[in-house]
C-alpha cells in the first residue's frame, strides 16, 4: 500500500514536465490524482496515465482558479506546480509580463492556498508543496518579474507554515535550478535567438550554471515532492528545498 493511498491530490500545471512527473509519483504513492492546467489534449492523456481526473482551468485567471477550488472540493495534498517563465531587461519588461509572472506564480497558488488549506485544517491533516525556485533564494539578471514571483511565493509558503504549524497540515516549497523540461527548451531557444550562439551551446551554458554541470530531471523534483508529501515528513514545515546541484552556493 502507498503512503498517500487513498488521499486526493491536486497538482496544477500537471500537463507536462514536471507536473506530469509530480502527478505520476503522487499516483504510485496511491494518490487519487486531478491535474489541472490550459491544455486539455496533455491533461487527458496525464489523468488516463495516472488513472485520475483532468480539470481545465487557466491560472493566470483568478476566477478561473477560483472555479477550479469550488469543482474540486476537498484535497490532502496540493502541490502549485504551474508557472510562467520569462525573461527581459527592466526597461522591456511590460505590466503585462510582470502581471502575468505575478498571477500565475503566486496569486493562484496564494487562491488555492485560502481556498482548500481550512478544510485541511479543519480535517487535521494535508500535505502542501510549492514549486518555486532557486530564483526564488537568490536574483538573476533579466528576470525582475519572474524573481520577484518566486520570492512572493518562498515567502508565502513561510508565513502560511507559521499559521498551520499545529494543525496537522504541512507548507513546504521546492526551488529548483534549471530542468531538463519543455520550459528549459523554450528559454534555450531564446537565448540563442538574442545573443546569436547556437542552441547546443545555449543549452551548455544552462548546465555550467550547476556545478554538478547538468540539468536537473523532473523526476529528481517529483521525487522531493513526494518525500514532503509522506507522512512520516510531518516535521518537514516552511522549507524550502533546494535542488540545483549546488548552484545557489556557486
Amino acid at each position: 500500500m502507498g503512503t498517500l493511498e487513498g488521499q486526493s491530490a491536486l497538482v496544477t500545471g500537471g500537463g507536462r514536465g514536471i507536473g506530469e512527473a509530480i502527478a505520476r509519483r503522487l499516483a504510485r504513492e496511491g494518490a487519487r490524482v486531478t491535474v489541472t492546467g490550459r491544455t486539455r489534449e496533455e491533461l487527458d492523456a496525464v489523468a488516463s496515465a495516472v488513472g485520475g481526473h483532468c480539470l481545465v482551468a487557466d491560472l493566470a485567471d483568478r476566477d478561473s482558479v477560483l472555479a477550479l477550488a469550488r469543482d474540486l472540493g476537498a484535497v490532502d495534498v496540493l502541490v502549485n506546480n504551474a508557472g510562467v517563465a520569462e525573461s527581459a531587461p527592466l526597461a522591456d519588461t511590460t505590466d503585462a509580463l510582470w502581471d502575468r509572472a505575478l498571477a500565475v506564480n503566486v496569486t493562484a497558488c496564494f487562491v488555492l492556498c485560502r481556498a482548500l488549506v481550512p478544510g485541511m485544517v479543519a480535517r487535521g491533516r494535508g500535505r502542501v508543496v510549492n514549486v518555486a525556485s532557486n530564483a526564488g533564494l537568490t536574483g538573476y539578471a533579466y528576470t525582475s518579474a519572474y524573481c520577484a514571483s518566486k520570492h512572493a511565493l518562498v515567502g508565502l509558503t513561510r508565513a502560511l507554515a507559521l499559521e498551520t504549524a499545529r494543525s496537522g497540515v504541512t507548507i513546504n516549497a521546492v526551488c529548483p535550478g534549471w530542468v531538463n523540461t519543455r520550459m528549459t527548451d523554450e528559454a534555450v531557444a531564446r537565448i540563442a535567438r538574442t545573443t546569436g550562439r547556437d542552441e547546443a551551446s545555449a543549452r551548455r551554458a544552462l548546465e555550467a550554471m550547476s556545478p554538478q554541470r547538468r540539468l536537473l530531471e523532473p523526476e529528481e523534483v517529483a521525487e522531493a515532492v513526494a518525500y514532503l508529501c509522506h507522512p512520516d515528513a510531518r516535521g518537514v514545515h516552511g522549507q524550502a528545498l533546494c535542488l540545483d546541484g549546488g548552484q545557489v552556493l556557486a
